[in-house]
């Protein structure tokens, strides 16, 4: 690694973690062992904490790079977040509350999305869907596309207010014919074609590419089913 080269900072739930991918560790996990291989890639930070909403993640994301070596006297040159599938989800039966409202939730996305800008640039991720057909997860948390779908679009409203590079994933991943078969047991997490899947897609963001000054991917290499 050399000193010119940029950092990027994930920062994020469970996703970020890699959880699932039993293979590869994640599609961030993913991501950061291919840009390794290219010529003056940035260099990418993945935290990711299992059960991290919106709230966890506001608390904790500036104090992530002041302790690290390397980021400890600097600002990495973005942040990328990927977080608010934790926030959809009702509590005790699927029309308890949810654990933070979409009204909140827009809200502090807001919030957070001014205090990142005035630091670094800041680039989102949207919402991955679940298997509605095996809730409750955990015995009490009742996780619904209908309701991801409406936090994503509060993510991308957000994010068109505050001038931020959004990637929509919801209805993209719905869209695939084995959808449901990317995701784990549990019905939340991704497995390992399903952090393959998000790879790809985030591999070719043309945002993150242009931020990270490297060349387009001439396609997203399709699954096999």
């Amino acid at each position: 690694m050399t000193s010119a080269s940029k950092q990027l900072v994930v920062i994020g739930d469970s996703g970020v973690y890699g959880w699932g991918d039993r293979e590869a560790g994640g599609w961030c996990e993913r991501l950061r062992c291919h840009w390794m291989n290219l010529p003056a890639a940035p260099v990418i930070y993945p935290l990711g904490i299992r059960g991290d909403g919106l709230e966890r993640v506001a608390k904790r994301w500036q104090q992530e790079w002041q302790c690290r070596g390397e980021l400890r006297r600097q600002v990495p040159d973005a942040v990328l977040l990927a977080v608010g599938l934790n926030d959809t989800a009702k509590v005790g039966r699927a029309d308890g509350r949810p654990q933070l409202s979409a009204e909140a939730y827009r809200f502090g996305l807001q919030q957070l999305l001014v205090e990142i800008k005035s630091q670094t640039k800041v680039m989102v991720l949207g919402l991955t869907p679940v298997d509605e057909a095996v809730m409750p997860f955990a015995e009490c948390l009742w996780y619904s596309n209908q309701a991801i779908s409406l936090y994503e679009a509060q993510l991308e409203e957000a994010c068109l207010e505050a001038d931020v590079p959004f990637l929509s994933l919801h209805a993209a991943m719905i869209a695939e014919p084995c959808w449901l078969s990317w995701l784990e047991p549990d019905g939340i997490h991704l497995n390992s074609d399903g952090h393959q899947w998000l790879h790809e897609r985030v591999k070719a963001w043309s945002s993150l590419l242009h931020w990270a000054e490297l060349q387009p991917v001439a396609n997203i290499t399709p699954l096999m089913s």
